[in-house]
């Protein structure tokens, strides 16, 4: 079910395959009939992540980056939109030579096909591919189909790990295995039987339901993993490693292949260890969105990797930090306030809904020297508030909010309003990595230099270079540039031809950045992104 933990799975079994020396890729494949995850509901589906290449993908992409240290590809991402599209685009192409398009096997076989394509492109020995979704739901069984196939002619090439369920019902003390059991029975009615069961749960599970589980599956005792709730997912790895009978090794057997000596895990267990001492400071961090309420629940899944670069930050500075979900429109309305906090994070938005409310969060950092870090529509709700409150432009705004503002701040690109006239909008905006020229004797400088992350070529001005990655449509206007320079204003980030604004910074604040890229998107557990080190850095310098 989703929540569950195949991501966190999928990403902790490519760590320890890849530490084992083999190149390992793992793919997700979601069931939706969206050709990507851009134009997904947020609060339904959790954050999208942007690859290198521009791909926008589910949020395991995300994971799987953080876990193995490496950039994935847009293949790494299959969605039933995509399947379907391509299936139609070659029988409208005659591509099938007057076949009879039919799901079996022109969809299947298209899936297989993308599967095997995602490891080809990243040179991978083993691919791993989690399935969204549910057991048994309708909507699921073509992708089943395509895995059993897969199986059936590659037997020796391919195993079937099933991640399911182990409720503990408090009123009786007891986990229970019928969910288990019941959900590996309808895997068998598709004609799948796996090989290896992680069963998620509460607690760890005991031998006595383990061999229970075994019976009734036809799955060997040793090759059911219990991964049971832990304080952080970074500890998942280690949980499912066993030197000679782990997850991983367990795997490589069924698949023939040899294990091999582990060579990450020595630096993974000295990070878990800087995680779990004890720290002397914890930092209050408030994050301003409107992706996070969903029915009666506020959920963070809208804005995960801007939590986890958070996190790695604080290991790295030996603090630990505490974030606090501010709903944007409950600031607007006066219902919440950012009284008491160390530092505020306005992170990715779009369209008007709750913009005022980020206004008055940049508002209220600025104004009280609190650290500010505006994340794309972060930056931009930071540059509107300057413009109203310190350049006197009272009705300044951005396009994508009021189209008839008579200072357009914020504008849209001007290759992007052909695309809006069309109505043109999945996968149109600017997407994945862009140099970014920084200033020199900026904070964001300081930033990079001091914690890494700087490209070794350099443009000839001197200035450094660094790759970011993008998810937008809108853009500062350069027509108000000097107009903010006067004032304060810093324009620290650019395109490598000085017409994009990339990064802004206020003057005499302890720390106010706003990019238009996304920095969490490439924050990694071993190798913190610089921004979000130098963003808690000056707030504990502050908290001291």
């Amino acid at each position: 079910m989703s929540g569950l933990g195949k991501g966190t799975i999928s990403a902790s079994l490519a760590f320890l395959l890849k530490s084992q020396g083999y190149k390992v890729t793992p793919v997700k494949i979601d069931v939706y009939f969206n050709v990507d995850a851009g134009t997904l509901r947020p609060q339904e589906h959790g954050e999208v992540f942007v690859t290198h290449d521009g791909m926008e993908t589910d949020e395991d992409l995300g994971h799987y980056e953080r876990f193995i240290h490496q950039n994935l590809r847009g293949e790494n991402y299959v969605t039933a939109g995509q399947v379907y599209r391509e299936v139609i685009r070659r029988e409208r192409a005659f591509e099938y030579a007057g076949e009879t398009v039919d799901v079996i096997p022109h969809v299947t076989d298209e899936i297989i096909r993308r599967i095997k394509l995602a490891g080809a492109v990243n040179g991978a020995e083993i691919v791993i591919v989690e399935f969204g979704g549910t057991v048994g739901e309708y909507k699921n069984g073509i992708f089943y189909e395509a895995t059993r196939i897969l199986d059936f002619n590659e037997p020796k090439n391919v195993i079937q790990l099933h991640v399911t369920y182990f409720p503990y019902l408090a009123n009786v003390g007891e986990l229970k295995s019928k969910p288990a059991q019941t959900s590996v029975h309808i895997l068998n009615g598709m004609g799948i039987q796996p090989e290896i069961i992680v069963a998620r749960s509460e607690k760890l599970i005991d031998r006595k339901r383990l061999e229970k589980l075994a019976l009734y599956t036809n799955v060997k005792p040793e090759y059911i993993f219990s991964a049971c709730d832990m304080p952080n997912i970074y500890e998942v790895p280690l949980l499912l490693s066993n030197s000679g009978r782990g997850l991983d090794d367990t795997c490589l057997t069924l698949l023939g292949l040899k294990p091999r000596k582990h060579t990450l895990l020595t630096s993974w267990r000295k990070l878990l260890t800087s995680i779990k001492k004890k720290k002397e400071k914890t930092l209050k961090i408030a994050m301003v969105g409107k992706y996070f309420v969903t029915g009666d629940y506020r959920l963070a899944d809208s804005y995960i990797s801007v939590i986890e670069a958070l996190r790695h930050a604080a290991w790295k500075l030996g603090s630990d930090v505490k974030p606090f979900w501010i709903d944007s429109e409950d600031l607007e309305n006066k219902k919440a306030s950012l009284q008491g906090f160390d530092g505020i994070i306005v992170p990715q938005g779009w369209g008007a809904r709750g913009t005022e409310g980020k206004v008055s969060a940049a508002k209220f950092a600025r104004k009280n020297k609190i650290p500010y870090l505006g994340l794309c529509f972060g930056m931009q709700m930071a540059t509107i508030e300057f413009a109203r409150n310190v350049l006197n432009l009272a009705k300044a705004n951005t396009t994508e909010v009021d189209p008839k503002t008579p200072h357009p701040v914020i504008h849209v690109m001007p290759d992007q309003e052909e695309y809006l006239s069309k109505r043109q909008y999945g996968g149109t905006i600017r997407l994945g990595a862009w140099p970014c020229v920084v200033k020199k004797g900026s904070k964001l400088e300081e930033a990079y230099l001091k914690y890494g992350r700087v490209k070794k070529a350099r443009p000839k001005n001197g200035k450094i270079l660094v790759f970011e990655r993008h998810r937008h449509r809108y853009e500062f206007n350069n027509k108000y540039r000097k107009k903010y320079q006067k004032n304060g204003f810093v324009i620290s980030g650019t395109s490598p031809d000085g017409k994009l604004v990339e990064a802004i910074e206020i003057s005499n604040h302890p720390f106010f950045i706003g990019t238009q890229f996304h920095p969490e998107y490439i924050s990694r557990p071993l190798t913190p992104h610089p921004l979000f080190v130098s963003f808690l850095e000056a707030v504990i310098k502050l908290k001291t």
